[in-house]
């Protein structure tokens, strides 16, 4: 009894673990679909699991069903994920920048999603204090957060607040010299991005993407999502500057929208070939993955990458030393991935599909959140 219980149960995970794999193989954007690119870790451990188990408890047909569906479903998961272990080769080299390249070319940069109803304002206030970054971008801040982060952010010479109590406000607050320094809305009206454009204290210039698209979740699908994920791609590829992307993406490193993202805006990855720098979510070590992205083009070098301590967020801090000198990284790292033939194609419908959702749902009234003139920034 208890056997045929606990071989129906593996079945039953099995299957479970089998549909949701080949769900993700599917380009649809509905929203239980696109949730399980999220959880890949996980998938690939229980699957490991149940692999065991049923190469030690099963046999004959049932051994070479279960445990054959197990294997493929383990290898799949891992194939998607292993880019992020030591397995694979590292797309950026790491260098260790002495106090005279630091000092004209090197700068910290923060980003941190707060949760909006977390009021443990000292947590953040504390840390931003003790790394003291040359640039913050706090996602998820409200009109009470924009208040408690006044003592810091007085100490910045540039700073731009969209506080909003729809958990998509942000403050973004640099040292660094800044050309521009704009809140755009993408393709949803009520969720702002940063772009801005920088130098070093060298004086080289380079530009800034802060995103925090929609995620998907229950009546939300990922048409939106992935339409503000294209356009930080697109503007990169176009700006003809060295670029930095931050920001709490709502998509994790491996997705295909992800990947895509970082060939057309021709973007390295320092985490591929260090580890996942997993960043949600914070109160479950065991299964976080990497929701927080920082991506850059190959003209920089990384001094040090660093995920940091609970601040009472959902969210776990992102730390980097990030240098632009003049021909190093080019040299060090890796070539950017090749734009393949399709590549823009997908990018201009992923953005087109974007804006007719967007205009769908305004035209029905289903969007929330604050209503301001498409385009328009601040």
């Amino acid at each position: 009894m208890l056997r045929t219980i606990g071989f129906c149960a593996l079945v039953l995970v099995t299957a479970f673990l089998l549909v949701v794999t080949v769900a993700s193989f599917t380009s649809a954007n509905d929203w239980w679909i696109r949730l399980w690119d999220y959880p890949r870790l996980a998938i690939f451990t229980v699957a490991g699991i149940c692999t065991l188990v049923a190469g030690f408890t099963l046999h004959g047909k049932r051994r070479l069903i279960v445990g054959g569906v197990l294997v493929a479903v383990t290898l799949w998961q891992g194939y998607r994920i292993h880019r992020y272990t030591l397995l694979a080769k590292p797309e950026v080299q790491f260098i260790e920048a002495d106090a005279e390249v630091s000092a004209k070319h090197c700068f910290t940069a923060l980003s941190l999603n707060v949760l909006q109803d977390n009021r443990d304002y000292g947590r953040t206030l504390e840390l931003i204090r003790r790394t003291d970054p040359d640039m913050v971008m706090l996602l998820e801040t409200d009109q009470a957060w924009v208040d408690a982060l006044k003592p810091e952010s007085a100490r910045y010479p540039h700073v731009r607040e969209v506080p909003i109590p729809n958990r998509y406000g942000l403050v973004f607050m640099t040292r660094l010299k800044t050309d521009e320094l704009t809140v755009h809305r993408l393709i949803e009206n009520d969720i702002p991005s940063i772009f801005a454009r920088m130098r070093t204290p060298s004086g080289r210039r380079f530009g800034y993407i802060g995103l925090h698209p929609r995620p998907p979740q229950s009546g939300t699908d990922t048409q939106e999502r992935d339409a503000e994920i294209a356009v930080g791609a697109r503007t990169a590829a176009k700006s003809g500057l060295p670029m930095l992307a931050m920001g709490d993406f709502n998509d994790v490193a491996w997705s295909d929208t992800s990947e895509l993202f970082k060939r057309v805006g021709t973007y390295l990855d320092p985490r591929i070939g260090r580890g996942f720098y997993a960043t949600f979510p914070a109160n479950i070590p065991a299964f976080r993955w990497p929701l927080d992205q920082i991506y850059f083009t190959e003209q920089f070098s990384i001094d040090s990458l660093r995920v940091l301590g609970k601040t009472g967020s959902d969210h776990l801090p992102i730390l980097a030393k990030i240098c632009l000198v003049p021909r190093i990284g080019e040299q060090l790292n890796e070539e950017p991935e090749t734009i393949e033939r399709d590549d823009i194609r997908e990018t201009d419908h992923i953005i087109d599909k974007g804006v007719r959702t967007e205009a769908r749902e305004e035209a029905t009234g289903t969007t929330d959140g604050e209503r301001e003139k498409h385009g328009e920034s601040e």
